[in-house]
């Protein structure tokens, strides 16, 4: 067989279903051997598409998800997504077709060193030199990018080594092990705790990576601890268990904040500091931190740890349980009632445009329990992180590592590939929405349908907001957009616009029925942006 023959036998090895990408010159023998492949190349209309449904399919599988690209240009269109894999420990395998050797070595049409850009946004980065080596590049590239923390790798693939006849074969596929906590960490973190009287927990994205919510709250159950999620754990505890303190992530002082305030002992699980900065959260750096992962903790001067119980999330966290004396004194509920309340004092408001609050308990109404969300980047996202509720993990997926706008409708197709029978809403601005918004027509040529909710606003949100707070006033912020519902129907998609509030229900539940593409053209009013900042701002804490 030729190498790019063995390199697809590799990728059917590692249990690849679907590679996304856009064929080229420099990968034409790895296109032709898929063609006698079970694996589905899905062809986007841009590179970076690609990646992102890369991202969103390994971080919702846990599988690497693939994504191809041809040399030059094409493989720098992968960069945005790929970066945001690797920020958001998501596993990722990008292949890219690269000109023949006899031609790297000087100044060469569209050729550069890729396997060198690559390097700094990948966990391995590599160019194969010799066709006997690809079993062992593909497997290593998998087990780097699905190990703990997950994150994205990188081969190139000369055009004159894909089409060397080669016998090889690939290389078994082996699982990662976790190491069992020690003992001796584990009764000091007990010791930790049993001394505290107002122990928090904080959740990171780990415990969802491992599947190990059920341990988590089994743990805060029994120890009668409050936990708080990150963004991107949303749903490791349900929203409406009587430990939950929502989420964490706003870099304003929010109703959480008190909680961390009042702590004194933070139990991070799973947390990965690049979603959350510690110093958000611990200024004043005299709290004592336990932290339970799969691997040791960063360094950073407001993540100075007490206790580091490092192994397995269900044998540490069951143990713990076991070790520890439980809390009976913890004086969650008066915070945990505040934060509720506050969140949801705006879910029935009439007026239009629609509030933010409005959006997301319309959105909430309409979606199951086991349905997903996969949310853009801007001032929406820091909305739906806040208030968006969630009974399971991954049913909100948010891009809190790198935060890229453009993931949204890419990620919304490959969730649907991923799961069929689940309704699909990409919940995006006008902005982070056109930033993809040509996989519309890839979503529909394969079939996957769902809806996207537009909020619009005519600007980028995000960035007008902070320039309000800190200036009093905007630069550039602002921009013109099409008519949403013609540009849906032009790809052949169904568009809507919502005229009144008491629209976005029955217009969302008509659209999660539509057997294709659905585009919800919402205008948002982001006044309440500005609100919030004062609201929070003006708080009193209520512990």
């Amino acid at each position: 067989m030729t190498a790019a023959e063995l390199l697809v036998k590799c990728l059917e090895a590692e249990g690849v279903r679907f590679i996304f990408g856009i064929p080229g010159e420099e990968n034409l023998c790895l296109m032709d051997a898929l063609l006698d492949s079970p694996i589905s190349f899905i062809t986007t209309r841009h590179e970076q598409g690609a990646a992102f449904m890369a991202d969103v399919y390994g971080r919702l599988t846990g599988r690497p998800g693939v994504c191809m690209a041809t040399l030059g240009p094409g493989a720098t269109n992968l960069v945005t997504g790929v970066a945001d894999a690797n920020m958001d420990h998501a596993p990722l395998v990008a292949i890219a077709g690269q000109a023949a050797t006899n031609r790297l070595h000087k100044e060469s049409h569209q050729v550069l060193d890729l396997a060198a850009l690559f390097a700094p946004i990948t966990k391995f980065s590599t160019l194969i030199l010799n066709p006997e080596i690809v079993p062992e590049v593909v497997r290593k590239a998998f087990k780097v990018a699905k190990e703990e923390k997950p994150g994205a790798t990188f081969i190139e693939f000369p055009e004159n080594m894909a089409a060397i006849e080669i016998n090889g074969e690939p290389l078994p596929v082996t699982a990662p092990v976790i190491p069992y906590p020690s003992h001796a960490q584990l009764e000091l973190a007990a010791s930790i705790l049993d001394q505290a009287h107002f122990p928090l927990i904080l959740v990171g994205n780990g415990i969802v990576r491992a599947g190990q919510c059920d341990a988590l709250m089994q743990c805060a159950e029994k120890l009668n601890i409050p936990v708080a999620t990150t963004f991107m754990a949303k749903g490791a505890i349900p929203a409406g268990h009587p430990l939950t303190l929502g989420t964490v992530g706003l870099q304003a002082h929010d109703y959480i904040s008190c909680g961390f305030e009042r702590a004194d002992v933070i139990i991070c699980v799973g947390y990965d500091l690049v979603e959350y900065h510690p110093h958000l959260w611990h200024r004043d750096k005299n709290r004592k931190i336990i932290h339970i992962d799969t691997q040791p903790a960063e360094v950073d001067t407001h993540y100075a740890i007490s206790c580091s119980v490092v192994g397995d999330f269900k044998i540490a966290l069951e143990q713990l349980a076991g070790m520890a004396r439980t809390h009976h004194d913890t004086p969650h509920t008066g915070l945990r009632n505040a934060i509720f309340r506050e969140l949801h004092l705006e879910d029935d408001d009439p007026g239009f445009p629609l509030k933010p609050q409005r959006i997301i308990a319309d959105l909430r109404k309409a979606m199951g329990d086991d349905d997903i969300v996969v949310c853009d980047v801007g001032a929406h996202k820091l909305w739906m992180a806040r208030m968006y509720p969630c009974t399971r993990p991954n049913t909100c997926i948010i891009s809190n590592g790198f935060a890229s706008m453009g993931i949204a409708v890419p990620g919304a197709l490959a969730a649907k590939l991923c799961y069929p029978d689940k309704k699909i809403v990409a919940v995006t601005g006008d902005a982070g929405f056109m930033m993809n918004s040509q996989e519309i027509e890839t979503a529909l040529r394969c079939q996957t349908p769902f809806v996207i909710l537009i909020w619009n606003d005519g600007g980028y949100g995000l960035i007008e907001w902070k320039q309000q707070v800190h200036f009093q006033r905007t630069s550039h912020v602002r921009f013109g957009n099409p008519d949403f519902v013609k540009y849906a129907e032009s790809f052949g998609a169904k568009g809507y616009r919502i005229d009144r509030a008491a629209d976005l229900l029955p217009t969302l539940e008509k659209a999660l029925q539509d057997n294709t593409v659905s585009i919800i053209d919402c205008p948002v009013d982001y006044r309440e942006n500005l609100k919030l900042t004062a609201k929070l701002g003006e708080m009193v804490c209520p512990i």
